[in-house]
């Protein structure tokens, strides 16, 4: 059995673990990865509007990997819709690259789940094999944070040098045209960020678990002295 600081440390980075996978099936599963306000070109041109009636042509989109929805303002009042990006959407877009940020993400998720299991592995025993002990506990999160980093700078590129938030806004836009005035990355992008975060503190945990921890020592109880003097007794 582990000594009692191992296992503390060890229950602490498997609680990391657990941590990171739910992060990133949030983040997966929600909608808040890009935040944006939407100008309806079309509808401020027709109207001739000056700059004080802009903001009744200024609606808001929001998106994930999966869906998001959008309000559309163009003159008719608030028309809101949602956005899926499969099976059609994906087509329009880089599809390849968002294919990309998904699979990176599943599988920083399985390296997480083998990271996990390894963590509780060395709560409970104490290996005989160095992969299945600290060497290896470095090498699934590292791997798992590397693919999540490679999920995180794929979104990045997409959003940045593809204008990802311009062609779903258009998706399906036969008469109006909408333009981005300005999109940021929300909490659920963020979310994926922090579980590259929780893989290193991992590896503090991990590392910490190395520490010896000075034993306390007990103390022997004096033995009773004889002198000469008892011995006459």
């Amino acid at each position: 059995m582990p000594s009692l600081w191992k296992r503390i440390t060890f229950s602490v980075a498997s609680v990391l673990c657990v941590a990171s996978v739910a992060l990133l099936v949030v983040a997966l599963a929600t909608e808040k990865w890009v935040t944006g306000r939407i100008l309806c070109k079309t509808g401020a041109e027709i109207v001739n509007a000056s700059h004080p009636e802009m903001d009744q042509f200024i609606g808001d989109i929001y998106y994930g990997l999966f869906q998001g929805g959008k309000t559309k303002k163009c003159g008719l009042g608030n028309r809101r819709s949602k956005i899926y990006i499969f099976p059609n959407l994906v087509k329009t877009l880089n599809g390849g690259l968002h294919m990309m940020v998904i699979l990176f993400l599943l599988v920083a998720v399985g390296f997480a789940l083998v990271s996990l299991s390894f963590c509780i592995y060395n709560a409970r025993k104490v290996p005989y094999q160095s992969i299945k002990g600290h060497k290896g506990l470095y090498l699934w999160n590292f791997i798992a944070a590397f693919f999540a980093s490679l999920a995180v700078v794929c979104f990045l590129a997409a959003v940045r040098h593809h204008s990802l938030t311009e062609r779903v806004a258009n998706y399906k836009e036969n008469l109006f045209v909408l333009v981005v005035l300005g999109d940021s990355l929300d909490w659920s992008f963020w979310l994926g960020v922090g579980s590259i975060g929780t893989h290193f503190a991992v590896c503090g945990v991990v590392a910490m678990s190395r520490i010896k921890l000075p034993k306390p020592e007990m103390k022997k109880p004096e033995e009773p002295t004889v002198s000469s003097v008892d011995l006459l007794y």
